[in-house]
């Protein structure tokens, strides 16, 4: 791709658009794909109503776990988008997903990251004939800007919940409201979301985590207060420019769409409350609004947990990446219930007496000894929406090995 005749000061255009989806490309990624991620044993177990028992030991499958759609998309187009540009060096900005092992998979394809701790380039090093992959989460509007005018290939595989999101904060913006999100202002997709939010400089966003921060957001929505104090607090999670004085007058709650739905409901009520001591009824009508962005496919996953665990069980594992919020959410749900483990694979099963698990108040892993108990035991089981099925599979048959119940002994009564 030669661009030698052009004036070297004005920024390329963007490439035009690949259609990876051809019947042949997506042929292979499919074969590819199933042969990294799909398992044989999670299907039939699921085909089966979800529960697998052997010699006293019953596991419980959710009804809704692992890869979503959006996922799903994201991962065949980064799949396609080797099989096609097949001479062309690839790059990604970031992790395709929040999963380890499928983000390994994708390096072993040759794709290099451009963000993050293990970035191996940089974006200012990108020439027009490189593909730029953009993950699921989506990017900040200044980073896709300057790979638009590197004139490179974008592979854009954005989820459209997220874009969704973005629709209404550019709505915001254009009405001269604030976007309060909430969320995580560290995660890439809130990122991303709050540069929307900013709508080339008209606009104004706020990112909420938790309760607290929301109530202190609402006392100064009601009665104002210490401005310095304010922005301190939320340092690092607003607008450049932000002043509560101001641009708390008229807001709009929006939310990283893999939180939990009945957190930022209640969000949304205290919000729209503290609007309302303050402008009566009908102010409240011209200065606040909500939409419903919670991802589909977080919610069915929260949802089926939810439906477990209202049965009995006497333990909870809950596989997926650390860093994955909607995995994260599982856990603290399972958690407020009964002994819970979050586990990156099946090999933090390290033995009967000792597992390793990640720790969601101290964020690091940790070791619980003495964690299984004898049978019989059931076990609920569930993933994060970035959560491939063979590391499911592999979880369900490290269970079963450790009470001395071999694959080929279980399988063959149980989905032969």
């Amino acid at each position: 791709m030669a661009h030698e005749d052009r004036n070297p000061d004005q920024p390329l255009k963007p490439a035009p658009r690949v259609n990876l989806r051809t019947p042949e490309v997506m042929a292979a990624v499919q074969a590819q794909v199933e042969n990294h991620y799909r398992s044989e044993v999670v299907e039939r177990l699921r085909a089966a109503g979800g529960t697998l028992s052997a010699e006293g030991l019953t596991i419980k499958l959710a009804k809704q776990f692992g890869f979503c759609y959006g996922v799903e998309r994201a991962i065949d187009l980064a799949y396609a988008a080797r099989k096609y540009f097949v001479d062309n060096n690839i790059f990604i900005l970031g992790e395709i997903i929040h999963n380890p092992e499928v983000n390994e998979q994708i390096r072993a394809l040759g794709i290099k990251n451009i963000i993050g701790k293990q970035k191996e380039a940089e974006v200012d090093d990108l020439q027009p004939s490189d593909v730029v992959i953009v993950p699921a989460f989506g990017t900040d509007v200044t980073t896709l800007g300057k790979i638009k005018e590197k004139g490179c290939q974008i592979v854009d595989t954005t989820c459209g919940d997220v874009m969704s999101v973005w629709k209404r904060v550019r709505q915001n913006a254009n009405d001269d409201m604030t976007s309060i999100i909430h969320g995580k202002a560290s995660h890439e997709e809130t990122k991303a979301t709050a540069s929307r939010a900013l709508k080339d400089g008209k606009g104004h966003y706020l990112v909420v985590l938790t309760l607290a921060d929301t109530d202190y957001v609402c006392d100064y929505i009601r009665q104002g207060g210490d401005k310095a104090a304010f922005l301190e607090r939320f340092k690092g999670a607003h607008s450049p420019g932000f002043d509560p004085d101001l641009h708390l007058r008229r807001v709009g709650v929006a939310n990283q769409t893999t939180m939990m739905r009945g957190e930022t409901e209640e969000v949304q009520r205290r919000i729209m409350a503290a609007v309302r001591t303050r402008d009566g009824d009908t102010g409240a009508a011209q200065n606040y609004r909500f939409f419903d962005t919670i991802c589909g496919a977080t919610q069915e996953r929260q949802d089926a947990l939810q439906q477990m665990l209202d049965n009995p069980l006497d333990l909870l594992l809950v596989v997926g990446g650390y860093n994955s919020s909607n995995t994260s959410h599982l856990a603290e749900m399972g958690e407020a219930k009964l002994p819970t483990y979050f586990i990156r694979n099946a090999c933090r099963l390290e033995s009967y007496t000792r597992i390793v698990h990640y720790d969601l108040h101290r964020k690091e892993e940790i070791v619980t000894e003495n964690w299984l108990r004898k049978r019989p035991l059931t076990v609920g089981l569930t993933a994060g929406a970035s959560c491939p099925n063979n590391l499911i599979e592999e979880t369900i048959l490290r269970l079963f090995e450790l009470h001395e119940i071999s694959a080929e002994r279980l399988l063959r009564p149980a989905v032969a």
